[in-house]
């Protein structure tokens, strides 16, 4: 019998594998706290809405994601009450710097001149969000040239 691999297939293998590995990691840190335990939640809860199509305007699974629809949503749905746009999720936060970023922690971006743009860190490196360039929810990573270029900040509404 042959099995042929498809880009969905192969895209769902990298999304179940990365999720049971940023769950293992962050299962040692429950134990820490019912904090540690909503940063697991969040992640997972964002990882889970990988392919999801972006909407603008959108926060829920069937209707599509915006950014801040995508956090505004994860964050509701393990019982934490955030503003909905990027701008204010920014400005309602509490400040985290770049070097103590951890899951869960949501990091920001200037993209134009009244355009802001969120994303939900899934480690200390890579963080999920709704593309509006890739028209998915998809992972990115920190540190490369274009998200530098435009990071103004980050922040939690956790501990």
């Amino acid at each position: 019998m042959k099995i042929r691999a498809t880009r969905a297939h192969v895209s769902r293998l990298t999304f179940v594998l990365v999720s049971l590995l940023v769950l293992t990691l962050l299962a040692g840190c429950a134990s820490r706290g019912r904090d540690d335990g909503r940063r697991a939640d969040l992640v997972g809860k964002g990882l889970a809405q990988i392919g999801t199509p972006y909407t603008y305007g959108g926060s829920t699974p069937s209707e599509g994601f915006d950014c801040s629809g995508l956090t505004y949503y994860t964050h509701h749905q393990a019982g934490l009450a955030i503003p909905r746009t990027a701008a204010a999720q920014y400005r309602a936060a509490r400040p985290v710097a770049r070097s103590r970023l951890r899951a869960g922690d949501m990091v920001f971006f200037k993209t134009g001149p009244n355009a802001y743009h969120v994303g939900l860190m899934i480690d200390d490196k890579r963080f999920v969000h709704a593309s509006a360039s890739r028209s998915r929810v998809r992972i990115d990573h920190l540190d490369t040239p274009y998200w530098n270029r435009h990071y103004i900040g980050a922040g939690t509404y956790l501990r």
